[in-house]
């Protein structure tokens, strides 16, 4: 069950001129909070809304279209900058604050602003749009937000992550293109996780080389991407398939998008990269493990995201994500390219 704010309770106000989104997670973390800014931007047209985050979102941040203005100075370590920090938002005078990061660190900026906080949506006791359903932190982060912007009188519809406005941003930059990386035709994203990782949290390598063999075979490029620690098995599965690209920590964030927002499909463990992927409009396959404990956290994206999960990710066999690819109409689609 998703709570709630009663309806007598909710203020839909939309007067604020000057409202501020906190958001201080990683990648995965962030791309589901830009479905919340999308809501936020929509119900305050004219406001002027500030993110605080952290560098590692800022190049991403400034791209997007629901910010007017980034400050990546949002978790200060030494105890000058952080009063320093709560200083400042105290002297912009926010008339909105929503505290999309909900965590001990945000609570500490709301206490620091009494006792005249401005209007503040989140899970603090003493907001005037407390988020405090206790399910919370049960719920897929894309839900929680949902349920806390819908409490604040910005409406219930689901939330879902997008990147399609990226493309027009950077003016379709030929860096955003498949061609800059000499692939032509149709491709699948290969999205594995290092194999430093726990054996269970990750599909192996072997099926990983199998799969990109059967996708090169009906004609569709793999196309491999991660990060430092995907180096070895990116490596691994193009020398065993010459036909697959090997773009291991090659493409930056932006391009990455790029690539997923035409690639005919993408499967991959549940790492970071798979959430902007999804974002950005590739069909997934995501192997979870069912093990892992907490909030459900899976990706999410407008083209669909299938889940293969298992106790241990191991196990999931190579015959049956193929099969999703054949019922997909990858392969078909390829033929008739």
């Amino acid at each position: 069950m998703i709570w709630r704010k009663p309806a007598a309770e909710v203020d839909g106000d939309t007067s604020a001129k000057r409202v501020l989104v906190i958001q201080l997670g990683g990648t995965s973390s962030f791309i589901q909070a830009l479905a919340a800014a999308k809501r936020i931007r929509e119900q305050h047209v004219g406001a002027r809304i500030t993110l605080l985050t952290t560098e590692a979102t800022k190049d991403l941040a400034e791209k997007a279209p629901y910010f007017d203005a980034v400050e990546a100075d949002g978790k200060p370590t030494e105890p000058q900058a952080i009063t320093a920090l709560i200083k400042r938002l105290r002297g912009a005078k926010y008339d909105m604050v929503y505290d999309l990061e909900g965590s001990s660190r945000t609570n500490n900026y709301f206490q620091g602003l009494r006792p005249w906080p401005p209007k503040w949506s989140g899970p603090i006791a003493g907001a005037s749009h407390a988020y405090l359903d206790p399910e919370r932190v049960h719920l897929h982060p894309l839900d929680r937000f949902g349920a806390q912007l819908a409490g604040a009188g910005l409406g219930a519809e689901p939330l879902m992550p997008e990147l399609g406005w990226l493309r027009a941003t950077m003016r379709d930059a030929p860096s955003l293109q498949p061609e800059f990386f000499g692939i032509r035709g149709r491709y699948v994203l290969l999205l594995p996780r290092g194999s430093d990782a726990e054996p269970h949290r990750r599909w192996p390598q072997a099926k990983y080389i199998e799969l990109a063999q059967r996708i090169a075979s009906n004609g569709v490029t793999p196309v491999i991407l991660g990060g430092i620690e995907e180096r070895p098995i990116g490596a691994a599965i193009a020398k065993a398939e010459p036909r697959a690209k090997n773009l291991v920590t090659r493409p930056d964030l932006f391009q990455s998008i790029g690539l997923a927002e035409r690639a005919s499909f993408a499967v991959g463990d549940d790492v970071d990269l798979m959430h902007v992927v999804a974002a950005a409009g590739a069909p997934c396959l995501v192997f979870l493990s069912s093990t892992v404990k907490g909030a459900p956290s899976a990706p999410r994206g407008r083209s669909g995201v299938v889940e293969f999960t298992a106790a241990v990710i191991a196990d999931l066999p190579v015959d049956q994500v193929d099969r999703q690819l054949k019922n997909c109409g990858v392969y078909r689609q390829a033929a008739t390219a």
